[in-house]
């Protein structure tokens, strides 16, 4: 069994065949999505469609990634939070709790979103 660590000790765990990143065992994350080699999506996770996270971006907890929408930089997605449609999260950002990200909207810089927060249409949420 191969397994890595996302900073709470090693897990079950494989490299992303599109991209090379790792993936927790117990995340799902479909073929059709892109990881790159330094981003990680672990915890319960999801990552579908044409989705992209990259550089050294990651996806945890039971964070919904989908559609055509992109997590890099060190981007953080976490919590129960939703990032759909064409919504880019990039730079330092943190979209976690039960926030939403979706459409065409960016969330960028050092910017946070939490809590019951949405962010949606063609809206920026620039720190």
């Amino acid at each position: 069994m191969t397994t890595y660590d996302f900073g709470n000790g090693p897990v079950p765990a494989h490299q992303h065949p599109n991209g090379g990143g790792w993936v927790a065992d117990t995340a799902i994350v479909e073929d059709t999505t892109y990881v790159g080699p330094n981003a990680r999506v672990f915890g319960n996770a999801w990552v579908s469609g044409n989705a992209r996270v990259s550089d050294d971006a990651w996806v945890a907890g039971n964070a919904l990634v989908f559609g055509n929408a992109w997590v890099s930089g060190n981007a953080r997605v976490s919590g129960n939070a939703l990032v759909s449609g064409n919504a880019l999260v990039f730079g330092n950002a943190r979209v976690s709790d039960d926030a939403w990200v979706s459409d065409d909207a960016w969330v960028s810089g050092n910017a946070l979103v939490s809590g019951d927060a949405w962010v949606a249409g063609n809206a920026r949420v620039v720190e």
